[in-house]
């Protein structure tokens, strides 16, 4: 892994570690990508492309627990080219329904934007 990516991924950690002790369990770097484990037993996936700078996935994998999933992910999809933003796009609970994306460019608030989505999914969850 690129000397870029793994500092990428360091401040990644630090972010997650500070901002968002809540709903965190255990931060490790797998595959390469931060594998975030959730406190519901879920994760998130962070991936950023070594061979493809700028590109990047952030996968939220709770089918398992709910059936669901959320990625926002900036992967060319030639069928999505006249969304709003393309290439970025928004897996909204399931692989099939995809909508624009509203996540920032910036990666770092990229990732609290995420992160802060998922909190409040969570805490819905908590209250049913």
């Amino acid at each position: 892994m690129s000397r870029k990516t793994n500092e990428a991924y360091r401040k990644i950690r630090l972010l997650i570690q500070k901002e968002f002790p809540d709903i965190t369990e255990l931060i490790e770097q797998v595959y390469g990508k931060v594998r975030v484990h959730l406190t519901d037993g879920s994760y998130l996936d962070i991936w950023l492309s070594q061979k493809m700078p700028g590109r990047y996935a952030y996968h939220w994998e709770h089918r398992h627990i709910n059936g669901g999933l959320h990625r926002y992910d900036n992967r060319p999809h030639e069928h999505l080219k006249n969304m709003k933003n393309f290439p970025k796009h928004f897996h909204n609970g399931s692989e099939e329904n995809v909508t624009e994306s509203n996540i920032p460019d910036e990666q770092t608030e990229a990732i609290r934007f995420f992160l802060t989505f998922i909190r409040q999914k969570l805490s819905q969850h908590k209250r049913q």
